[in-house]
């Protein structure tokens, strides 16, 4: 059973950060198949975690970021990098993210995360292609 206000403040924050348009495509692509899950994160990670008042929207993004370039999630560090125009996360926190990486999880590691950022942010003419 859901929990309605951990849902509706997960929805809320999941929308802050990653932008309504993402997240209502993300609820129009749900199925039966993967509504629990959905709902999982939408409390788990965005109602508790993200929604915490220890670090600021900036901070968490900051750390999500180093997290899944550490851990090789491409897809979802380019969609965290999508993000950061709503969290306040600059492309120079981005790059330092990215060196830590690079000395505590592998160069590799930061080297494809770079090209993810960077493909990402000269989207938004933030840095050259």
């Amino acid at each position: 059973m859901a929990d309605d206000s951990l849902f509706e403040r997960g929805l809320a924050t999941r929308k802050a950060v990653l932008g309504d348009d993402h997240v209502n495509g993300a609820t129009a692509r749900q199925t039966l198949f993967d509504e629990d899950f959905q709902a999982f994160i939408t409390e788990g990670a965005w109602g508790s975690v993200w929604s915490r008042p220890g670090l600021t929207k900036r901070e968490r993004s900051i750390v999500t970021l180093a997290l899944l370039a550490a851990l090789g999630h491409e897809e979802e560090f380019a969609m965290h990098v999508r993000a950061t125009i709503n969290t306040g996360a600059s492309a120079e926190d981005i790059k330092e993210a990215l060196l830590h990486v690079a000395v505590y999880a592998g160069v590799p590691a930061a080297n494809s995360a770079f090209k993810i950022a960077k493909q990402e942010l000269a989207k938004r003419g933030e840095v050259a292609p």
